[in-house]
């Protein structure tokens, strides 16, 4: 077999190594980001808050979507009021999206959209 041949053959075998693990990777997933997406549809807005906000707001009622407990590192996502979210004095707002920032925040509190259908 040709250096060239060889080398190509190589690189077709790389691609399909990769091309199988992200297969298998979305496959073992189990509808995860599907589940994400979901619930981010129906966020207006999204802001990062520290963990002992999350304490007081479960004590108040508000639960957490299960959805953040499927993923590792696991995140705390919350559906608050506009109202309370204005409470918050350590909020920083983040972009409705599965993006880094976005999973870099283990605590996140989402603003539910107006006319949402439950």
């Amino acid at each position: 077999m040709s250096n060239s041949l060889h080398s190509r053959a190589q690189k077709v075998r790389a691609h399909a190594a990769i091309r199988a693990w992200e297969y298998r990777q979305r496959n073992h997933s189990k509808g995860v980001w599907f589940r994400h997406r979901r619930v981010l549809a129906d966020a207006e807005s999204a802001f990062a808050i520290p963990p002992s906000e999350v304490m007081l707001l479960e004590e108040e009622g508000y639960v957490r979507e299960p959805v953040g407990s499927e993923i590792e590192p696991q995140k705390v996502l919350l559906f608050v009021p506009a109202a309370r979210i204005e409470e918050i004095p350590e909020k920083r707002r983040l972009r409705v999206a599965l993006d880094a920032e976005f999973f870099a925040a283990p605590c996140v509190v989402l603003l539910r959209f107006e006319h949402a259908i439950d």
